[in-house]
């Protein structure tokens, strides 16, 4: 692994490696063990998207590590000028060891690696958000104990989630549903890809999609970006939540995930998303050991 860009890039073997190092760096965290893998390393942290999870996460992360995270506004580079993207990662792959980008275009982050001579780590695109989701599988994991053979059903939007909720989890050998409305499906090329590699169904009926879930999983109707769509997607999205009776349909013991931030009473009702705040915040919790794993993986 020598980027983290999409999680079709990556092996069922290099999940597993990622996810194990996850849980042992949580361990150590959570017992006062320090862990200074990453001792005089710095991670340039470029963000075209502003964020809350991702920025403190990885700084976070690469202090605890006993690197640097460097905050790299945008607004604040060349880059934010009109640079091109290969001048400013030829730059700054001679200062730093690692970039991650927070981004618009899935291109941008694939010219960075290409061009580059360091480690880049997607911290999200409009196409994809592998991050998120190795920190969504390890949370999977800890509450279920394993992957393989666990449904996952997604609500909403086929979004950067959806499309990356749909690789990781057919490729960690677990059974994917997304119910949207037709005219909001996930990437095509990702959807074709699913129906040949795995258990999968695209279908606009919630009900359908959430039975035998095992995890029950949305994320917001507009994204950042989306704003001027937000009226729209109202209407489009309407019934598209996790309530009670979506719950019902599924398994007994039924996990609720949600990448935040919640729009509650949107795609989620706040009782269901209250009844599974511990879920929910662990997950946003394990970001910081999945990415710590990532970085260590790639920059060690």
């Amino acid at each position: 692994m020598k980027h983290l860009l999409k999680l079709s890039d990556l092996s069922p073997a290099e999940f597993t490696e990622i996810l194990d190092l996850a849980d042992k760096l949580k361990y150590e965290r959570k017992n006062g063990i320090q862990h200074h893998i990453l001792k005089g390393k710095t991670l340039g942290m470029i963000f075209r998207k502003s964020s809350t999870r991702t920025r403190v996460s990885f700084e976070v992360g690469m202090y605890e590590l006993g690197g640097q995270g460097l905050f790299l506004s945008s607004n604040d580079l060349q880059i934010g000028r009109g640079e091109d993207t290969a001048d400013t990662i030829r730059v700054l792959s001679r200062y730093l060891d690692g970039i991650m980008i927070r981004t618009f275009d899935q291109s941008e982050v694939e010219e960075m690696a290409a061009v580059g001579s360091i480690p880049i780590i997607n911290g999200l695109t409009d196409y994809a958000h592998p991050c998120q989701v190795l920190a969504d599988l390890m949370t999977i994991r800890e509450y279920k104990g394993s992957l393989e053979g666990k449904k996952l059903t997604f609500i909403g939007d086929g979004n950067n989630m959806a499309n990356s909720l749909i690789v990781g989890c057919i490729k960690c050998g677990m059974e994917v549903a997304i119910a949207c409305p037709d005219n909001y499906k996930p990437d095509s090329d990702i959807i074709a890809w699913a129906e040949k590699n795995g258990k999968f169904t695209c279908t606009p009926n919630i009900m359908e999609a959430a039975k035998g879930a095992d995890v029950l999983y949305t994320d917001v109707w507009a994204s950042m970006g989306q704003e001027g769509e937000a009226a729209k997607r109202r209407i489009a999205f309407e019934g598209y939540q996790i309530n009670a009776d979506v719950c019902a349909q599924a398994n007994d013991g039924v996990m609720v995930l949600h990448c935040l931030p919640a729009h509650k009473g949107e795609e989620i009702t706040a009782d269901v998303f209250e009844a599974h705040a511990n879920e929910i915040f662990d997950e946003a919790e394990n970001r910081l050991h999945a990415q710590k794993a990532v970085m260590v993986l790639l920059m060690k």
